[in-house]
């Protein structure tokens, strides 16, 4: 339940004045709750078949939750099937969750061979803004440990530091949990922290919603990037070249233009202006705009150039630093800054294509989604005070718009505001800009979520969540509302009444990068691209050898018309070619024998295997262009009547 606001267990006293609310286990904070009551009886598990196991910490994630542990021996499949059979007798046993207040020296004294927890107890006060789950165990106000006790005896079997709350009892967890798989994970995220071996699994209130997530994840498995990437000769990682930088092969090369092309398409229109900024800058720059000083630990480490010393080896001129650059606004604010402005040139809108690189931890890198070199599509657009509220709507519509036109249309918003320990500039400022963009994500009428703390260090911002084919939820676009930037640069503006005046900024990604958006289409679409999409848009199949020529001037026709068409002219058979372009997910297979020659006419077959037949080449062509024109999505006969 909720007390006053704050979770509490279904055991805390209540009184007349408290105000309380029911929390239903379906809802956010009862499956967190859930997961983590399955998180502590994973570890209760695990320290019965193992007692020498020293415990980590085991939050509750998305969809699931983990327990990392300190042991001799790496965990194998047989240890999950033992550990499987453990945490299914502790949940039938009905073990109650009882919670108990202890001071500093007392859990130190219950937990004396949990070196992990006692180092947890010299955090408290800190660890609630933690990003490696620290919050579950100890944060500001008092330390608590969670007994499992017997719920007729009240034998305590376990017990863990924990802040809670938790179920009442194991056995309302149910039999809608898994354990999932096992990974390495660094102690609190840091590579200079002992390596510890973390479980995942997952728990629902229903075994049928258990059953449709594992269903999920298997359609999640199939439309996987990095799988179809390689299938479909799209891109690669080369460990010649290093973690987590791709390189795009030429289908992906074909698909990743046409989306920027697009988005390109989208900025002319909509009074953006095209700029270029290099790689790398001198240091002093990200001392200008505070990234050294709040985002240095994503930074690759500086290059010292320039430096020259005499036949001795004496310093004769001083070096610099430079950086590779992690972020492009602070080049567009010099761009900005290059000449006088006026208040008649705003909106400046500033868009660019700007390669970035961030060092990411390995054990974080993931396919494309998650890259040291990526590609923003950014966007920075300095605007009067005036001109805030209405520039801020219209960027956020244009990011509406924009993803339509690739095929994704199930948003939400959400808003993350300061993170008290992270920022600059005065409350003030950041409390305006919040209530700006709420103000704009109200009026949009999309669902809004709040995500507190959550902005980035110089302004809060509104992320829209997309949904994909399967119901996943992606944070694409960006708008950030920034007073801090200008400040930091000195931007100025000449008003119109003649006197200097510093603009506000909104930075807008649409994308997110092109890499990760890239990885996003390809899962939406599980490989099956909408033809303005799809490297090959059409492919020629003769019945026999005899109707190379007829079908190849058809393809010489769409190839004139700027269509990625192709003949297929090989010695395989029909049937063969048939299976190889479907498998290579191509829109259009064209095929044509005898009848079609005689009429002039060619007959479609289409990804899900229906054809249509019997259709004049002018028409075909027409369709095949009025297709990729209008991004029309077609798999079937149905989509292309």
């Amino acid at each position: 339940m909720r007390v006053n606001g704050e979770l509490k267990d279904l055991a805390a006293t209540v009184t007349d004045d408290d105000t309380v609310e029911p929390v239903t286990i379906d809802s956010p904070d009862g499956l967190n709750i859930l997961r983590h009551s399955a998180a502590h009886v994973l570890a209760q598990a695990v320290q019965t078949v193992n007692p020498e196991a020293k415990l980590g910490i085991g939050p509750p994630v998305t969809d699931g939750f983990y327990y990392d542990f300190d042991v001799a021996e790496p965990f194998t499949p047989e240890d999950l099937k033992a550990l499987d059979k453990e945490m299914a007798r502790i949940i039938r046993q009905g073990q109650r969750f009882v919670r108990r207040v202890v001071t500093d020296d007392e859990a130190r004294a219950e937990l004396a061979n949990e070196p992990y927890k006692l180092e947890l107890i010299g955090l408290k006060g800190g660890a609630a803004e933690g990003n490696d789950g620290e919050s579950v165990e100890v944060g500001a106000g008092e330390l608590t440990i969670y007994d499992n006790v017997d719920g007729k005896t009240g034998e305590v079997y376990w017990k863990d530091l924990c802040r809670g709350p938790h179920l009442p009892n194991t056995r309302m967890i149910g039999n809608g949990w898994s354990l999932m798989r096992v990974a390495a994970a660094y102690w609190r995220g840091s590579e200079k922290n002992p390596q510890l071996q973390r479980i995942y699994g997952t728990a629902w209130p229903t075994k049928d919603e258990l059953r449709a997530y594992q269903t999920r994840l298997e359609e999640a498995a199939k439309r996987d990037h990095r799988k179809l990437g390689a299938e479909l000769d799209l891109f690669s990682f080369p460990d010649e070249i290093g973690s987590g930088l791709a390189v795009f092969h030429p289908k992906g090369g074909i698909i990743r233009a046409e989306i920027e092309d697009y988005m390109r398409e989208r900025l002319l229109a909509n009074d953006y202006e095209l700029v270029n900024t290099p790689h790398i800058t001198k240091g002093h720059l990200y001392e200008i705009s505070q990234h050294l000083n709040w985002y240095r630990e994503g930074m690759f480490p500086p290059m010292h150039l320039d430096e020259e010393t005499d036949a001795e080896g004496n310093v004769t001129r001083q070096g610099q630093d430079y950086y590779l650059k992690p972020m492009n606004c602070p080049m567009h604010n010099l761009i900005f800054r290059a000449r006088g402005r006026s208040y008649r040139e705003l909106p400046l809108r500033l868009a660019e294509f700007g390669t970035v690189y961030r060092y990411e931890k390995s054990g974080t890198l993931s396919g494309l989604t998650r890259v040291r070199g990526l590609t923003q599509d950014d966007a920075h657009i300095y605007v009067t005070d005036e001109q805030i509220k209405d520039e801020v709507a219209r960027q956020l519509e244009f990011v509406l718009e924009t993803l339509r036109g690739y095929g994704l249309d199930d948003f939400y918003l959400e808003l993350s505001t300061k993170d008290p320990e992270k920022y600059v500039g005065s409350d003030e400022a950041w409390e305006i800009a919040t209530d700006t963009l709420r103000e704009v994500a109200v009026e949009s009428g999309l669902e809004l979520v709040a995500d507190p703390g959550g902005a980035a260090f110089y302004g809060p911002k509104i992320s829209v969540q997309a949904r994909d084919a399967i119901g996943r939820t992606w944070q694409l676009s960006t708008v950030q509302l920034d007073f801090n930037q200008p400040e930091l640069f000195e931007l100025e503006y000449t008003a119109s009444d003649g006197t200097r005046k510093q603009p506000a900024m909104i930075h807008r990604a649409l994308l997110g990068s092109v890499e990760r958006f890239f990885a996003i289409l390809l899962e939406h679409y599980a490989g099956a691209f909408p033809a303005w999409l799809a490297p090959v848009q059409v492919v020629g199949i003769p019945v026999a050898n005899d109707y190379a020529d007829y079908l190849g001037e058809v393809i010489g026709r769409l190839r004139a018309e700027g269509v990625r068409a192709q003949l297929d002219a090989s010695d395989d058979r029909m049937q063969k070619k048939i299976r190889n372009h479907t498998k290579a997910k191509v829109p259009f297979q064209l095929i044509a024998g005898e009848e079609d020659r005689a009429g002039g006419t060619v007959s479609f077959r289409f990804r899900d295997g229906s054809q249509q037949n019997g259709v004049p080449i002018d028409d075909a062509i027409a369709r095949i262009r009025a297709a990729i024109a209008e991004h029309v999505l077609v798999d079937s006969e149905a989509d292309f009547a």
